[in-house]
């Protein structure tokens, strides 16, 4: 039996950066009800608040307290009680390595010619720091879903960055995620760290574990989930993840 539904976000509970659809948040909050459930993704807290926890309007205290938010993958934990959100853990980069991570970033995608800093929107960037990750979004986080989508669709580009980043700042691990990101941290900080804090944290084991991904792929940021042995399914959009949502709800009415 299955006690936790844990998900990536964009792409996977919605179209990507923008807020759950009224469909899936009528969906979760039925879950709620029967599970714990328990979003991971790269994007920082308001994202989540602004994406799920904000689209869920017929939702009480008691169904909030079995929802987990795990940012940053997984790198922070914020969990409902007593009104609001509290953080349970944060892994914080340092100043120092978060200036290097976003030196890398940004020389790695200048020497590749994927620097698009004359397309950004007012107020917009490229590089933003999450606190325990930094996450590089190439045309930042502003830009329409069409751009982004158009972007980079088969992630060459992402993937050029990641490596030669890596090899501008050997001591940290980039990563594909999103439709133009690659997120960037500490070695091992990936959504394996965050998955383990998870079922430390929220006492269940793999086999307790449903997880929801759109990048299962070698190399996507959900793999490491898959490397783990947690069952896995991979999905194309949200609207394939309600429907089997909707399934899994069928047998347990």
């Amino acid at each position: 039996m299955k006690k936790l539904l844990a998900f990536d976000v964009d792409n996977t509970l919605n179209i990507a950066k923008t807020p759950i659809t009224s469909e899936m948040a009528k969906l979760l909050t039925k879950c709620l009800n029967k599970f714990e459930i328990a979003p991971i993704s790269g994007q920082k807290l308001e994202q989540f608040l602004i994406q799920i926890v904000d689209q869920l309007n017929d939702i009480n205290s008691e169904q909030l307290s079995h929802l987990h938010l795990f940012v940053a993958q997984g790198t922070q934990y914020y969990k409902y009680r007593d009104g609001k959100w509290h953080i349970e853990y944060n892994y914080a980069l340092s100043d120092n390595q978060a200036t290097e991570i976003s030196r890398a970033l940004e020389t790695a995608a200048k020497d590749l010619g994927y620097w698009e800093g004359d397309k950004l929107q007012d107020g917009d960037e490229i590089i933003e720091n999450r606190i325990s990750m930094i996450a590089f979004s190439a045309l930042g986080q502003k830009a329409s879903v069409e751009n982004k989508m158009a972007w980079d669709p088969d992630m060459t580009k992402r993937n050029a960055i990641a490596r030669r980043a890596k090899e501008l700042a050997p001591s940290y691990d980039f990563e594909v995620g999103g439709t133009t990101t690659v997120n960037a941290f500490l070695p091992g900080m990936n959504k394996e760290f965050g998955m383990t804090k998870m079922m430390e944290y929220l006492k269940v084991s793999k086999d307790e574990i449903l997880y929801f991904g759109d990048m299962t792929q070698p190399g996507g940021n959900d793999y490491p989930v898959v490397q783990m042995g947690i069952e896995t399914i991979t999905v194309r959009d949200w609207q394939e993840t309600a429907n089997i949502l909707r399934g899994i709800l069928a047998v347990h009415d």
